[in-house]
């Protein structure tokens, strides 16, 4: 069965819940989780799945989507068949923002024509879960469902299972049908496919608003929910980066944290996520914050409920303080000195 599948990934999402990260890169590529973007997660889902053939559909600002996956080697996919493919959008009318949009693939219908893939999943970019899409396909065929939708608490997480030739024909015919998205597929229902549904029983989240990135950013400070996610038999790849070792200064702290490689941390750090190449100065103290790429404390800062984008520059003495509903959000490049502390 290993081979039966071919992956989608809808990367065309734009969500203005999250647009103080997203307004200089595609909602695909928003980093999370110290090392990671949350593409790497569907992706590297469809991968330990023995899926060899992936199509990304990216549209709004995705360089730094580009950049991040290359040519998929991370992921085993720069293959000389198959392998990992982008498809941009061609056109920016409103009409291919929504998820599973039938114009959006019909642009690249050549593409599913050459597909030699029984089956296909169709997923979107930013859900953040552990899931093995052979269990899905399997449950699929022994229910001799036309369409799978999986679930988590009964609410759909925008992955589905179909055959190719199905998906083939629904882009054809979305005049005839009448259905222009995979939303409206199950929703309207006046046909005679038989809908299933799978309901996921593992950890899963939903990245579609600053609230829920802040909300399960810290979900992964619980061991439980970061051994689900993160396992050795199903890992979580992401591009790799050579940087030295974290330095942490004689007098620095840290407690229930999440600190990647390349930082300098001298102060006190409590129930954080600390990305690549942060330094956080001396007697400065960071809480329950999100700290991004190369973002650099000064000394003698108290940080807390806040997140940074890259390359933010916090000067010393500064106090930034937002709350666990409505954490105080600092865009990409941007200096916050003492002078304009909250």
């Amino acid at each position: 069965m290993s081979n039966k599948l071919l992956g989608i990934i809808d990367a065309t999402a734009h969500k203005p819940e999250i647009e103080d990260l997203t307004n200089h890169r595609s909602l695909a590529a928003v980093p999370f989780a110290s090392r990671y973007r949350l593409i790497d997660f569907v992706l590297s889902n469809m991968v330990n799945s023995e899926i060899e053939s992936v199509a990304i559909f990216p549209k709004y600002s995705y360089r730094s989507l580009m950049d991040h996956l290359g040519s998929g080697k991370q992921w085993d996919l720069n293959r000389k068949k198959d392998g990992l493919f982008f498809f941009p959008s061609p056109h920016l009318h409103n009409e291919y923002d929504e998820f599973g949009s039938f114009r959006q693939f019909s642009d690249h219908i050549d593409f599913f024509l050459r597909s030699t893939q029984e089956y296909a999943v169709i997923t979107n970019s930013y859900t953040v879960c552990n899931i093995d899409f052979q269990k899905v396909l399997k449950r699929h065929l022994n229910n001799g469902c036309d369409i799978t939708e999986v679930r988590k608490d009964g609410k759909p997480l925008q992955m589905y299972i179909m055959s190719t030739r199905l998906l083939i024909d629904l882009i054809h015919d979305k005049e005839k049908t009448g259905c222009k998205t995979l939303a409206e597929v199950i929703e309207e229902n006046h046909h005679h496919w038989t809908i299933c549904d799978y309901e996921f029983q593992g950890y899963a989240a939903v990245i579609d608003s600053m609230e829920n990135y802040y909300k399960h950013s810290m979900d992964m400070l619980n061991p439980t929910i970061w051994n689900e996610i993160f396992t050795k038999n199903r890992p979580i790849l992401t591009k790799a980066k050579d940087e030295p070792p974290t330095k942490y200064g004689k007098d620095a702290m840290v407690k229930n944290s999440l600190v990647a490689n390349g930082c300098r941390i001298e102060g006190h750090v409590e129930n954080s996520i600390i990305f690549r190449g942060v330094h956080i100065g001396k007697d400065t103290v960071v809480k329950n914050s999100v700290i991004m790429q190369k973002t650099q404390i000064g000394n003698d800062c108290f940080l807390e409920n806040i997140i940074t984008d890259k390359d933010v520059k916090i000067l010393d003495y500064s106090n930034i303080t937002g709350t666990t509903n409505d954490p105080t959000i600092l865009r990409k490049r941007t200096t916050q000195g003492a002078m304009m502390n909250s």
